[in-house]
């Protein structure tokens, strides 16, 4: 009797321990997240200390973890009546865990930054491929490998990107390399966003056709999207959750639409703040947890939302003055934003607070729908210059400028895409032509 008690304490006291921890870093997520409103109530609710100590996304680490555990033990028997069918021709390792990446620059620490400027890498540039008409937008996958623009001509194209490095090497002696692995063929009116699923070889698209279309490239043949939702809105930009199991579209709607994927089920938050008539979204991205998301608008502002109750938490109202705010995305450790306009300036944010911490000036975009880049480490900030059709690139803590490239099109491009995974970005824009950047090393 006596070691059936001390077996059931044990049992109480280990659970008891394993409680603590999850309360604990449930808490330091929503805080790091700047949740606070939300990680002091579950602090108060578990008399848990509301400045615990976690290291930053462990608990995100955590669910990923079992996520995958729990998918590979799911996919020994995966049906094939699934949202995403895998296929046989899926690209092996599409869903892989991407390269570690060089730590996020820390944009609150104190630097003196007098003369302290460093020198973006020299990079090799090629022409990859060209639409029949604008090359309006462009996305990498998740792990790097794929790359996808959108055109006015209504197509799709689908890059390799190891082809691609094949067709930029000088001694390539087995005849000419097609990096173009896939073009779809599936809207009415030119495409505006792109984006990847983060686990399957699934593609979206967003378009003035008022539709978000889905491409299944696994499948060597298919043209046409397996799974369409219907908008009531010309599609500006889209963005899946982190999760794959949400899409957030921006649209000609004042507020960002909100799909569950299984069931096409719309989402609008029930609490908006005052949005004026113009308050179009021209980009939505969620942070890299999901546990926020952004918008740009053409009314100049820059609103932060909520990824779970898709509140407006925070609006930098006038963040480009009257002019729009054509793009808006956060930094790796989602404690800041990076915002272009139309006003010809790129802007730093402070999740947290709202505050303005860093403007770079010098390059002129007030007619193109462009956005402002980090590159891969996040220690330079790239844009476009449209009367000298030249690429600009800043040292991201000094603000200096460092270089100005020309980008080898003909007319300003429209768009720059960062690869998520190494020293990598692309081009694309009035021209038709799509040209991929890679660092010399």
């Amino acid at each position: 009797m006596e070691s059936i008690n001390s077996s059931n304490l044990e049992q109480t006291l280990q659970d008891g321990k394993l409680y603590r921890q999850v309360n604990a870093l449930i808490v330091a997520h929503l805080r790091d997240n700047n949740l606070n409103q939300a990680a002091s109530a579950v602090a108060t609710a578990t008399m848990t200390p509301l400045n615990v100590e976690a290291p930053p996304n462990k608990l995100l680490e955590l669910v990923t973890k079992g996520l995958a555990v729990e998918k590979d033990e799911m996919l020994r028997g995966v049906s094939s009546s699934t949202l995403f069918d895998l296929g046989a021709t899926m690209p092996v390792g599409y869903d892989s865990v991407p390269a570690p990446r060089a730590v996020a620059v820390d944009f609150s620490a104190v630097h003196d930054t007098k003369g302290s400027s460093k020198s973006f890498p020299k990079h090799e540039t090629r022409h990859v491929s060209e639409h029949k008409n604008v090359a309006r937008c462009a996305r990498f996958s998740p792990d790097g490998r794929f790359l996808a623009t959108g055109s006015a001509d209504t197509s799709i194209k689908l890059f390799e990107i190891s082809k691609i490095k094949q067709m930029m090497q000088q001694d390539a002696k087995d005849g000419p390399v097609r990096p173009v692995v896939r073009t779809f063929y599936d809207h009415l009116q030119p495409v505006n966003d792109l984006d990847f699923h983060p686990q399957n070889p699934v593609l979206i698209s967003g378009a003035k056709d008022h539709t978000i279309k889905f491409f299944d490239f696994s499948k060597t043949v298919a043209k046409r999207a397996f799974r369409v939702i219907q908008d009531t809105h010309n599609v500006r930009s889209v963005s899946f959750h982190p999760s794959g199991d949400f899409v957030l579209a921006g649209t000609d709607h004042h507020i960002a639409h909100l799909y569950d994927v299984n069931t096409f089920q719309c989402y609008l938050p029930a609490n908006v703040p005052e949005i004026g008539v113009n308050g179009s979204i021209n980009q939505v991205r969620y942070s890299s947890t999901g546990g926020m998301y952004v918008t740009a608008s053409k009314d100049g502002a820059v609103r932060l939302w909520d990824g779970v109750t898709a509140n407006c938490v925070r609006s930098m109202v006038g963040a480009h003055g009257t002019t729009e705010t054509i793009s808006a995305n956060f930094t790796k450790d989602q404690r800041f934003v990076l915002s272009c306009g139309k006003d010809s300036s790129v802007k730093l944010w402070e999740v947290g607070t709202g505050r303005l911490v860093k403007q770079y000036l010098g390059a002129t975009h007030t007619q193109l729908r462009c956005q402002a880049v980090f590159n891969d480490t996040e220690e330079f900030v790239l844009s476009i210059d449209e009367p000298s059709n030249e690429i600009i690139i800043w040292d991201a803590i000094t603000t200096e400028k460092v270089a100005r490239w020309p980008s080898n099109h003909v007319g300003a491009p429209r768009w720059l895409e960062q690869s998520p995974t190494e020293a990598a970005f692309v081009s694309c824009g009035n021209d038709r032509s799509v040209r991929f950047w890679k660092e010399l090393l």
